[in-house]
C-alpha cells in the first residue's frame, strides 16, 4: 500500500499509511537520478510498502514514487556524495538569528538557492527579536528590504514569547521544510505550533525499539490533516549540490531577470565586459546579494 515517509534513521523508516504509523526497512538499492546520495529516501517521500513475511510487525519499502521536488545538499560527512533533506514540499522556511547564534547572509543565500532550483517559495523568519538592540533592528530592516525586494517573505519574531498569527498562517494547508542553525528556534516554533510535538518526538525516537542512532535526517510533524512541517536538525554549513558555475546566477531571481542580456552568453558576472548584472548593482541588484553570489561562485565558507 501507499505510504508517506515521516521519519528516517538511515536504516529504518517510519511511514504513515491508512492513518497508521508503521516501521519499515528498504528493500534493495535505490538511486536518486543516478546521483551518489547518502540516503535514498527522506521525509516527504511517498513509497509503496508491503508486510515482511519473515518478521511480524515489520514492513518493507518496495518502491519510491516520483517526487514533485526535493531539497538536497552536499553531504557533510561523505565526500563526493549528496544528502537528500526532504521531498515534495510546498515552501521552505528558514529560521534566522542575528545573534546567539548568528546566521550569515551566505547561509541564507545558499538555502534560498536550494529552493530556487525547483522554484519553491521561500520564507525567512528572523527570531529572537527580544535580544536585538537598535543597531541590530536596523540590520534586520536592511536585510528585510533586500530579501523582500527579491521576492521572499520576511518576518521578525520572538518564538519564546509567542508565535504571531501571521506566522502561524504561513504553515496552513502546506507542507513546509523548516531549516536553520542549532539554537535558532526551530524546536521552539514547532512546540508552539504543535503542543503535542515534544511528546511525539519522544515516541518517534523510540519507535519499535530498533536502536535509533543519532541522525541528520528530517522528521515530519502535522498541524492538521492538510498542514505539515518537516523539521531538519541544525545545519552548520549548507554545501550546494547540482549547480554548475555558469548556472548559479539563474538561482538569484534578481539576476535571472538579465538572463541572455550580457555581452557574452557564458558570462559569470565577475570580470567580463558588457555584463548587465554588474551594471544593475546598486539598482535592481543589491551589493550584498552580489557579494554573496561571488562568495558562492568562489566556493568560500558559507558561515562568513
Amino acid at each position: 500500500m501507499k505510504a508517506l515517509v515521516v521519519k528516517s534513521t538511515g536504516l529504518w523508516y517510519e511511514v504513515l499509511a491508512e492513518n497508521k504509523r508503521l516501521v519499515a526497512r528498504l528493500r534493495g538499492k535505490f538511486k536518486l537520478e543516478d546521483k551518489k546520495v547518502t540516503n535514498p529516501i527522506a521525509a516527504g517521500d511517498w513509497v509503496e510498502v508491503e508486510a515482511n513475511q519473515q518478521v511480524d510487525g515489520e514492513w518493507v519499502i518496495t518502491q519510491i514514487y516520483e517526487r514533485e521536488n526535493y531539497v538536497i545538499r552536499e553531504s557533510p560527512r561523505k565526500k563526493g556524495h549528496d544528502h537528500l533533506i526532504a521531498s515534495n514540499i510546498d515552501q521552505g522556511v528558514l529560521i534566522v538569528t542575528l545573534k546567539k547564534p548568528r546566521t550569515s547572509t551566505g547561509f541564507i543565500d545558499r538555502f534560498l538557492i536550494t529552493l530556487e532550483s525547483f522554484r519553491i517559495p521561500g520564507v525567512i523568519l528572523f527570531n529572537k527579536r527580544d535580544l536585538y538592540n537598535e543597531r541590530e533592528i536596523e540590520r534586520f530592516e536592511e536585510l528585510k528590504s533586500i530579501y523582500q525586494d527579491v521576492g521572499y517573505e520576511v518576518h521578525l519574531c520572538q518564538f519564546e514569547k509567542e508565535v504571531e498569527p501571521i506566522v502561524s498562517e504561513l504553515f496552513r494547508n502546506k507542507t513546509s521544510l523548516l531549516c536553520g542553525h542549532s539554537g535558532a528556534g526551530k524546536s521552539t516554533l514547532i512546540n508552539r505550533l504543535i503542543p503535542h510535538a515534544s511528546q511525539e518526538v519522544k515516541e518517534i525516537s523510540d519507535f519499535a525499539n530498533k536502536g535509533v542512532h543519532t541522525t541528520t535526517f528530517a522528521e515530519m510533524f502535522f498541524l492538521d490533516d492538510k498542514s505539515a512541517i518537516i523539521d531538519t536538525p541544525g545545519i552548520k554549513e549548507l554545501g550546494l549540490s547540482e549547480i554548475e558555475p555558469e548556472e548559479l546566477s539563474h538561482y538569484f531571481p534578481e539576476m535571472r531577470n538579465y538572463l541572455g542580456q550580457c555581452k557574452f552568453h557564458n558570462c559569470l558576472h565577475e570580470n567580463e565586459p558588457g555584463c548587465r548584472v554588474k551594471e544593475a548593482i546598486g539598482d535592481t541588484i543589491s551589493q550584498l546579494r552580489y557579494d554573496g553570489y561571488l562568495s558562492i561562485l568562489r566556493e568560500e565558507d558559507n558561515r562568513k
